[in-house]
């Protein structure tokens, strides 16, 4: 699952109850990007052989490798841009979510963890099953880069750590 509950250790009285990290999900480790570099490499080796030794081969070459390096330069890019980390501490007083991305400054959102409300839009988002958090006048997304079932989950946690208060609705 990409978000894991931290277990804050007790630094005092500013140390948040709750601690939930929440990161999108990776299909292709950093190991496997190697090996499928090297597996594409080599591949694009084969039509090179009946070409060795004439003037095929310069003709080729450049367009393989220009064809790698391309691919090895997009998926890098990929990495970069999916570095983005999600932050949600929860003390007695407040509730602080806070989006980190390679680039630009942390979005941050703050609230009443009293008046804040994690709520499940099954339509009518950008995604099915959108998760937010409604609280001292906005409404902020969380999770969007979760699956359906992770952000239906991440909901039902969300509403065991932020209870709605239902006596105020």
């Amino acid at each position: 699952m990409p978000y894991e509950w931290i277990s804050p250790i007790p630094a005092g009285p500013e140390a948040p109850l709750h601690e939930l990290h929440l990161w999108p999900h990776r299909s292709l480790p950093r190991r496997g990007f190697a090996g499928f570099i090297a597996g594409t490499f080599i591949l694009l080796l084969l039509p090179l052989f009946p070409a060795l030794g004439t003037d095929v081969l310069w003709g080729l070459l450049p367009f393989l490798m220009g064809t790698l390096a391309l691919l090895y330069w997009a998926i890098q890019r990929s990495y970069r841009d999916g570095e983005v980390l999600e932050t949600l501490r929860i003390w007695e007083d407040r509730v602080r979510l806070e989006r980190r991305a390679r680039r630009g400054p942390a979005q941050v959102w703050e609230a009443n963890p009293h008046w804040a409300e994690p709520r499940l839009h099954k339509t009518g988002g950008p995604v099915e099953n959108y998760v937010t958090l409604r609280g001292a006048g906005r409404e902020v997304e969380i999770g969007a880069f979760l699956s359906d079932d992770e952000r239906v989950d991440l909901y039902r946690e969300l509403a065991r750590y932020l209870p709605a208060r239902e006596m105020f609705r």
